[in-house]
């Protein structure tokens, strides 16, 4: 009779032994072996979270701090509401073992409720889906094995183990089966690449983005030999060095600059930049992209004629393949993006510290003022791209940028800050209303969490689209720009979480300065910061002459 919780003890045993040290539970009653053998094994933090989306999207930030998640839900919808999650999950390579409990296969299809069809429920999102068996004590001994299985698919992403259960639900745990040795977790080496000098020339620039898997000490190596600058995006990690470039979109704005520097070839280290300007200009240069990391295909038709490591990359250095390597006039050719670089900083810095707290200087306030050991989480749509233009040299951040979506932003920088380093979050009034549910709890989870949302009331990167100017104003505020009458100090007061708005930076500054959770609001309005895109980029173009 305790069969399905013992089989479940044991996939745990199997996981803590690989290091798995946290779950996370949506509850239900399908899933009940499982919740109560995590109960009753006292190696794993257990995070109880009721809304399923929310828990996924905790689960996932939780895979970005540290080793691989379990995350464990009952049966039909609730597995459907872990998707969103599982979806970004997959496209930028986090450790989760989705566990969704189900009914047995006789009562599959047959009426019984809360049942749905789970099998393949994630499609390509998953590295493998396993369906496993009804727990019964005679299949013991494949019950480990299971559970390493599982585990080794969720190297780079999630994996969906589907868990059917007979009732009764309940019962103790009996011992173990045998532990079954050494279990060699290791990732094989990829084949090397060979890296053709036809695509390689001399005026070359190295892109860098998040999810590379690289440590920016590699990139900021291969670049000192061959004399290229590196321009690097917040979630690359890189931008803190003095030989990046972080300004690319506003350099690339000057006509004369962008055609004076088209490369000959281009090094893409992990995802791309959110810049359109920067795409563009990487696709109309016509250089060959040689992609190097970030799980999953990235713009395989932006000029991508190369997959490969760092390595290789390294070891074509080694042998000499670049015209750039031994001559002194490629000093002259990352001196000139560097010069600009600083002169673009010296103008921003001085519009973004000083006058009015519009979105772009929140995001240079925000980017400045992290507190020590801390990390910023961005929201997609204006949040990190403001912060990718405006942020500076400072700006360092992790967003969920494999599906670019806006679902799932609180909950995953709470995923991210249960390991106790102070969390903070920059995002939007949309975004924040529609994952308020992070916040339920959240005090007592022991997250310091400081979200900063800038509140405009509505969609505000609609407002830089065709549509915005396209559509007579009534048709666009009401199917793009979406205003809405949430009180955002409300909706966190109602979650037990401090708010209150601030009208200028020295009031943004001393509330970062502030352990949390807390919630600060900044007004703005929509149309006035299209204008000040507009004025900030125009200053750029100038300092550059």
């Amino acid at each position: 009779m305790s069969a399905a919780v013992t089989f479940c003890a044991t996939l745990l045993d199997e996981w803590s032994m690989a290091g798995v040290s946290r779950v996370v539970l949506a509850p239900g009653s399908r899933s009940t072996p499982m919740a109560l053998a995590i109960a009753a094994d006292g190696r794993f933090d257990l995070q109880v979270v009721h809304d399923e989306r929310a828990a996924a999207f905790m689960a996932l930030g939780a895979a970005m701090a540290g080793p691989p998640v379990v995350l464990v839900c009952t049966s039909g919808t609730a597995a459907a509401n872990f998707h969103p999650a599982v979806v970004e999950a997959g496209l930028s390579g986090q450790s989760i073992v989705v566990c969704t409990a189900d009914r047995p296969p006789e009562l599959r299809g047959v009426g019984s409720p809360q049942t749905i069809d789970q099998l393949r429920l994630y499609t390509t999102s998953v590295r493998e889906f396993i369906d496993a068996p009804v727990p019964d004590a005679a299949d013991a001994d494949g019950w480990r094995p299971l559970a390493r299985r599982a585990l080794d698919a969720a190297v780079d992403g999630p994996v969906h183990l589907n868990l059917p259960f007979r009732e009764p639900l309940v019962g103790d745990v009996d011992p173990l089966p045998a532990q079954i040795g050494h279990w060699d977790r290791s990732v094989p080496a990829d084949e090397p690449v060979d890296v053709p000098a036809a695509l390689l020339g001399s005026r070359g620039v190295i892109v860098m983005g998040g999810s590379s898997g690289v440590p920016p000490s590699r990139v900021l190596d291969l670049a000192r030999g061959l004399g290229w600058p590196v321009l690097a995006d917040p979630l690359s990690g890189a931008r803190g060095a003095s030989t990046v470039v972080a300004h690319a979109d506003s350099l690339l704005r000057h006509v004369g600059f962008a055609a004076d520097h088209r490369p000959e070839v281009v090094v893409r280290v992990g995802r791309p930049w959110a810049s359109k300007v920067l795409t563009t200009w990487i696709v109309g240069s016509g250089a060959p992209v040689i992609q190097v990391g970030g799980p999953g295909v990235i713009d395989p038709d932006a000029n991508v004629a190369l997959r490969c490591s760092i390595d290789d990359l390294d070891r074509a250095c080694r042998t000499g393949w670049s015209g750039a390597l031994g001559t002194r006039w490629a000093d002259t050719w990352e001196r000139s993006w560097l010069e600009a670089e600083a002169a673009i900083e010296r103008a921003l810095e001085a519009e973004l510290t000083t006058g009015p707290l519009t979105e772009p200087a929140v995001a240079r306030a925000v980017a400045d003022h992290l507190p020590r050991g801390g990390r910023l989480v961005v929201s997609s749509s204006m949040p990190v791209r403001d912060l990718e233009w405006f942020g500076g040299r400072r700006a360092a951040a992790i967003a969920n940028r494999g599906a670019n979506g806006i679902d799932g932003v609180l909950s995953t920088a709470v995923g991210l800050g249960l390991d106790g380093a102070p969390t903070t979050v920059l995002i939007g009034d949309m975004a924040f209303i529609h994952d308020a549910n992070a916040l339920w709890g959240v005090a007592d989870r022991g997250v310091d969490l400081r979200v900063v949302v800038v509140d405009n009331a509505g969609g505000g990167i609609f407002s830089f689209l065709p549509q915005a100017t396209e559509l007579p104003e009534e048709r666009f505020e009401r199917l793009f720009g979406t205003p809405h009458t949430a009180d955002v100090c409300a909706v966190a007061a109602a979650h037990g979480v401090p708010a209150h708005t601030v009208a200028d930076r020295s009031g943004l500054v001393a509330a970062l300065g502030e352990p949390g959770p807390w919630v600060c609001r900044v007004v703005s309005d929509r149309t006035a910061n299209v204008a000040e895109h507009a004025r900030l980029q125009a200053v750029a173009v100038a300092a550059l002459g």
